[in-house]
């Protein structure tokens, strides 16, 4: 872990190292069995290399507490490790740059649950499991199971920042992680 690290402090493939604080590599425990994958580190990702840390952070601890699970019992990275700036969304040669890196991070973890959160990191891991695309509205909270991998996608926490309905909806989906794991 500690060469993948490094390897991440020192990238260089898109223009996003430019403007970063911090590279916002993973938080949590490597030998959790349950990933959860953001999609790009915020304002406060940056400043702290720390994956949601700021108010989709605090609503992330949430839906695990509703579950009795706390941050350093999972594993929380994102699907790119650079913050775009002014916080737009991840560009697909960004994606396809970084996917290395949360591709060795999944390697050497071998969850037996994935949980991308948000459109685009659900994106990336439906089509590398299943080699299909679709849209989160369509696959939140459904339980996709490949071999002994079980996938399920859920809307970003941020999204119940801004549409507090989201917020319940969230809850549902997480309970089908503790439910998926019996």
């Amino acid at each position: 872990m500690n060469k993948l690290l490094e390897e991440i402090k020192e990238c260089k493939k898109c223009s996003l190292h430019m403007t970063r604080n911090l590279p916002t590599i993973y938080c949590g425990n490597t030998k959790s069995k349950i990933v959860f994958i953001g999609e790009a580190p915020g304002k406060n990702e940056d400043e702290t290399g720390v994956p949601f840390c700021g108010r989709a952070g605090n609503i992330l601890d949430e839906l695990l507490e509703s579950i009795n699970l706390k941050r350093e019992e999972v594993y929380i990275t994102n699907i790119i490790k650079c913050r775009p700036p002014k916080n737009r969304d991840p560009e697909e040669g960004e994606i396809k740059k970084c996917k290395e890196y949360l591709d060795k991070q999944l390697e050497m973890i071998k969850p037996k649950v994935i949980c991308p959160l948000g459109r685009f990191s659900s994106k990336y891991i439906l089509n590398k499991y299943l080699s299909e695309s679709y849209e989160i509205g369509e696959v939140h909270g459904k339980v996709f199971k490949i071999n002994d991998l079980i996938i399920i996608p859920m809307y970003h926490p941020a999204a119940a920042i801004y549409d507090n309905k989201k917020l319940d909806i969230l809850k549902k989906d997480i309970k089908k992680i503790i439910n998926s794991l019996k």
